[in-house]
């Protein structure tokens, strides 16, 4: 297939959206992403459905630029260190699990109403929430997300060896057609860059989702 990508730490191809957003640096394995203005992943619990035969609503938000690729079978830990040129409420580097538009789930380095950097986790089932974790001190966080039988865990880490858990959830009772990767979304702003870089996939099984390994 056209436009995909090939990203050193992860072992399936990821296809771009739109393609010439994404960059991939091969010396490092870096991925970088120019998130455009006023785009985001986004289904207000307010305006939306839960019916899965409604029509999206038109404030539904889907424009964000993406990087998704298929997910092999069984148990997996996807991780990277998430680094955002922060410049307008709610501009976010996002690690993106996808299986339609009415199901996904992102797990965000996003910026704050009050100006700070924070973990974020949205789940949409039908309509989106909206769950902050805690603010974060730098422009750069490790974000991963794992894969236990059919339910996922987020977590976070100030230095990429300590993990806290950010929340864990089903997201369908099916995930044979789960796609994962990554996004970079502005809702409010002008655009700003995300960098994934320390990219890693493991097709492990997390041992413990609360003992910060």
């Amino acid at each position: 297939m056209a436009d995909r990508l090939s990203v050193p730490g992860v072992p399936f191809p990821l296809v771009p959206s739109p393609a010439d957003l994404w960059r991939v640096d091969e010396a490092t394995g870096a991925v970088a992403v120019s998130a455009q203005p006023h785009t985001d992943i986004f289904i207000d619990p307010a305006t939306g459905s839960v019916d899965a035969d409604a029509p999206l609503s038109p404030e539904a938000t889907l424009n964000a630029a993406t990087l998704l690729g298929e997910l092999p079978e069984g148990d997996f830990q996807l991780s990277a260190r998430v680094t955002v040129g922060f410049a307008a409420t709610f501009d976010a580097g996002v690690l993106l699990l996808w299986l339609d538009e009415r199901r996904w789930g992102k797990l965000c380095f996003e910026y704050s109403p009050d100006g700070e950097p924070m973990i974020v986790s949205v789940i949409c089932r039908g309509v989106a929430d909206d769950s902050n974790a805690f603010v974060v001190a730098d422009r750069s966080v490790w974000l991963r997300v794992s894969r236990i039988d059919r339910v996922y865990a987020y977590h976070a880490s100030l230095d990429g060896t300590t993990w806290q858990l950010i929340r864990v959830f089903l997201l369908d009772a099916d995930t044979s057609r789960d796609r994962i990767g990554f996004a970079g979304q502005s809702p409010t702003g002008d655009g700003c860059s995300v960098t994934f870089d320390e990219i890693s996939f493991r097709a492990e099984r997390l041992a413990d989702l609360r003992d910060g390994s």
